[in-house]
């Protein structure tokens, strides 16, 4: 029986690399969106690899904090917080400067809808960002729904195909990358645009989203019949250290798991781990939404957590009826309606 607490706990350590990588960084780190999925163990990772360097720079993190508690819990692990609105101005302007920023903020979930909000976030945003922060080297968390689906056996799309997103989430998302390329040229301003599919974490993503519909013998659509993933830890650090990778043009990064994964074979396999049998519906297509990150394995490595490993822990996180987030991935869109 697999520990889940422990083997969680272990996934979450800075590795050597991060820990050189941030200790060699030149100034503090802004985390603008800690709130969301990823930041606030972004947060946690980056305060705990600079603990152990033994180098006193400060880990700053900003939110609306809706969630209750989010706030103390960050700074009782020693980590700076600010509580703002971004899309206010004053309350933006009146954050410190700092010379390195992870940009997370943004809206995916009930853009279709709501559509005006999601510009105004991942569009309009981005410019008073990127002039605040002008002097900052910046990286910028995109997504891969900038690319076309491609051919399965295509590997992937990688950083020098051309863009053609699909709906209005994925225009906008292609808006925040413009706006940050335009003031990096105008202002000198080092950045890196880090297009990710798909994070996953005990608590969300595509392969959460598959086990507990193999638990619960629900229907499984087949439409997206390809995937990627990566662990979130191993995603952050790779956030934490592309800081050092920003650059004028701006340098645009895969960042995904090594495997082209079949949704169908996740659903079998977890079909096996839960003693179930997967049902489907519709049949895969000869396209699907897939990064090639191959460029991000030459600057930083493998990702540590192995697709098994990954898997392992969310089957025996379901069985324990962990705590998740109700924020579904959409992975099976093909229309760009989120």
């Amino acid at each position: 029986m697999i520990d889940v607490e422990n083997v969680y706990r272990q996934l979450l350590k800075p590795s050597a690399a991060l820990i050189a990588d941030l200790a060699a960084l030149d100034g503090d780190i802004l985390i603008l969106g800690v709130g969301g999925k990823m930041g606030p163990d972004l947060a946690r990772l980056a305060k705990n690899a600079l603990d152990i360097a033994g180098i006193k720079k400060k880990v700053i993190g900003v939110s609306r904090f809706s969630e209750t508690g989010l706030q103390h819990d960050l700074e009782l692990a020693g980590i700076e917080t600010y509580k703002a609105d971004l899309l206010n101005d004053e309350e933006l302007q009146h954050l410190p400067d700092v010379k390195n920023v992870i940009y997370l903020a943004g809206t995916k979930f009930g853009t279709t809808g709501n559509e005006s909000f999601t510009w105004a976030m991942n569009a309009y945003l981005p410019g008073r960002i990127a002039q605040k922060y002008k002097s900052s080297n910046i990286v910028v968390f995109s997504t891969g729904n900038v690319y076309p689906l491609t051919s399965v056996g295509m590997g992937g799309a990688d950083e020098n195909l051309s863009v053609q997103p699909i709906g209005e989430y994925a225009q906008s998302c292609l808006g925040r990358e413009r706006i940050f390329q335009y003031y990096a040229l105008k202002q000198h301003t080092s950045t890196l645009i880090y297009r990710l599919n798909y994070a996953n974490d005990v608590s969300y993503g595509v392969l959460l989203e598959i086990a507990k519909a193999v638990k619960h013998q629900q229907p499984i659509d087949l439409r997206m019949g390809n995937v990627n993933v990566i662990w979130q830890a191993d995603a952050n650090e790779m956030a934490l250290r592309a800081l050092h990778h920003c650059t004028v043009p701006v340098k645009i990064l895969n960042i995904a798991g090594p495997e082209t994964i079949s949704v169908r074979w996740l659903a079998v396999e977890f079909g096996k781990m839960f003693g179930t049998t997967p049902e489907f519906v519709n049949e895969e297509q000869p396209t699907a939404l897939l990064s090639n990150a191959a460029e991000a394995f030459r600057l930083f490595g493998y990702p540590k957590t192995t697709l098994k490993m990954m898997m392992e822990l969310l089957a025996a996180w379901v069985n324990a009826g962990g705590r998740t987030i109700s924020k579904p991935t959409h992975f099976q869109e093909r229309d760009g309606q989120f």
